[in-house]
């Protein structure tokens, strides 16, 4: 987990940044810098539950990941979500009005709004495979970021990676609970209907995951951000920044 305060500490709402199925909260290290230069409040990245160095849950929901990252948040605490993927899902299940927390805005990126039911099959089978071991870094690396779907953007030796490794006698595993992946689809419009904090739903124009007219369904604003893929909040950090300046 990152826990930082930033060059602004105290003169804004704090930045909760939400990572996504597979990653770890040290994917959002890269936007330390920009955060220190733009945000004017501090900023927090955790590890989602069964994820980096979050404890397992017995089961997995939606409800119950919010749970757990609502547990660190003060009632006089005011919140700005930036949820990529299964993260968006978990900040809108967060600014839900029964949740009672101090959630001000949430900007879902990436969010995969419609599940066929072979997509949904092949998440229970995943969640049903054993852990698997691998006898060097390099290889838990590959399969860490295939698994979190940043092979190509991020270097198997970069040191943001060894959050989502653990090493025992030479051998090593994914630091993920990979039953979690049998979370399900989530109810997206069940949880916009239950909020009333402003809600942006983003996607990179190329994001494979989500399409411009799945996202318009939902009745909120939406933005796409040209030329970047699914994960646009590593591609172009700045402009992801960007869609959070109304909710400063």
């Amino acid at each position: 987990m990152v826990d930082e305060s930033g060059g602004h500490a105290g003169r804004g709402p704090i930045l909760l940044l939400l990572h996504g199925m597979g990653a770890t909260g040290d994917v959002w290290l890269p936007w330390a810098p920009l955060l220190e230069q733009h945000w004017p409040g501090r900023w927090l990245a955790p590890d989602l539950a069964g994820h980096g160095w979050s404890a397992p849950l017995s089961s997995y929901s939606f409800e119950a990941f919010a749970q757990r990252i609502g547990q660190g948040l003060a009632s006089d605490d005011r919140v700005v979500v930036l949820g990529h993927s299964l993260g968006g899902v978990v900040g809108l299940t967060l600014a839900a009005r029964a949740a009672r927390l101090p959630v001000d805005a949430v900007v879902g990126l990436g969010i995969k709004a419609v599940w066929s039911p072979a997509e949904l099959t092949r998440a229970a089978e995943l969640a049903a495979r054993p852990v698997g071991w691998f006898a060097s870094r390099a290889e838990a690396a590959r399969r860490y970021l295939r698994v979190a779907g940043l092979t190509g953007l991020v270097s198997p030796d970069d040191p943001m990676v060894d959050a989502g490794l653990r090493q025992v006698d030479g051998r090593w595993w994914l630091a993920m609970d990979t039953t979690a992946f049998a979370v399900g689809e989530p109810d997206l419009t069940g949880l916009l209907a239950a909020t009333d904090v402003p809600v942006l739903l983003a996607r990179g124009e190329h994001d494979p995951m989500v399409t411009d007219a799945q996202l318009k369904e939902y009745g909120v604003p939406v933005a796409t951000l040209p030329g970047l893929g699914h994960n646009a909040h590593l591609e172009d950090p700045a402009a992801v920044l960007a869609l959070l300046d109304p909710y400063r």
